[in-house]
């Protein structure tokens, strides 16, 4: 793994990025290196760092014998924090200056990423995209999951009690996602004395504006019309239901879009062992090369 440094488009604005390449490919942090095909961008979802990501990105580039990019987005690990004023434009133009500098064509998003990706789609050059449980909200549907609690409890400096409420709201924690406020109160304290809990944390302030951004940039599906890039959308076949409406939709009026279900997978599927998903994406990707990956 390589870990280099992009410039952003504001001042001072700079990203963290994590490259894993083909073994036959010389490692040269930052380089453009086409020898294995041109590289794709995986952007993470919320609440998380692109380091949970790392195992899906190597099997990702070891499937497709081509580079793949990580990247830690705005308020986490070495990157700048998040900017007065931001919003998805924000995103788009990070993940644009991730493509360029990293010389990379495709792009994976997971969640709140998927929802980036997407919106960056029908600004900027992508060959191929894959979203999986991307979180957009189309004529108000995700309206429902905010809870104003979440960002009062954030403000108050109470984060079990924000915690509670964005899992409780977004439901994408399987069934501990049902439990009453109490319990998930009492499963975020324990979760806490935990690396990735106390991480998990840290960043409800980042959740807070993501969540702004996503319903800030609600839309109607013919919003979409001028989609060109070839996409395929993926749902966990035991992630909320929301999730695969929306991409139902999207397929349905949309003719670059394809969806399908992924069988035993939850929303983490991207973060989960094994490769039945990285087998999914990259064959999905490989269309739009001559490298076929194998199983």
């Amino acid at each position: 793994m390589e870990t280099w440094t992009v410039e952003t488009d504001d001042d001072g604005g700079h990203l963290e990025v994590h490259s894993f390449r083909p073994a036959a490919e010389a490692s040269i942090p930052g380089a453009q290196s086409t020898a294995g095909g041109p590289g794709v961008v995986l952007v993470h979802g919320t609440l998380v760092t692109d380091s949970l990501y790392w195992p899906f990105a190597r099997n990702l580039s070891i499937l497709l014998g081509r580079p793949v990019h990580t990247y830690n987005r705005r308020g986490r690990g070495r990157s700048a924090p998040q900017p007065p004023g931001y919003s998805a434009a924000t995103e788009i133009s990070d993940l644009t200056s991730v493509m360029q500098a990293s010389g990379s064509t495709d792009v994976v998003g997971h969640s709140y990423g998927g929802f980036v990706a997407l919106q960056a789609a029908l600004r900027t050059p992508i060959s191929r995209l894959v979203t999986y449980d991307a979180a957009v909200s189309l004529s108000g549907s995700l309206n429902g999951r905010w809870r104003p609690q979440l960002e009062e409890a954030v403000t108050a400096g109470q984060l079990d009690h924000a915690w509670a409420h964005l899992v409780q709201g977004l439901a994408t924690a399987g069934p501990i996602s049902y439990l009453p406020l109490g319990a998930l109160r009492v499963l975020s304290i324990l979760s806490a004395k935990t690396r990735l809990g106390s991480e998990m944390r840290d960043l409800l302030p980042t959740a807070v504006l993501e969540m702004r951004a996503i319903l800030d940039s609600d839309a109607h599906i013919q919003d979409f019309a001028t989609l060109a890039t070839p996409t395929l959308m993926l749902s966990g076949g035991w992630s909320p239901a929301y999730f695969a409406e929306t991409g139902r939709q999207f397929a349905a009026a949309l003719p670059p879009v394809k969806f399908a279900i992924v069988p035993l997978q939850f929303h983490e599927g991207p973060l989960r062992p094994g490769k039945q998903l990285a087998v999914r994406i990259a064959r999905y990707l490989a269309l739009g090369t001559a490298k076929a990956p194998s199983p």
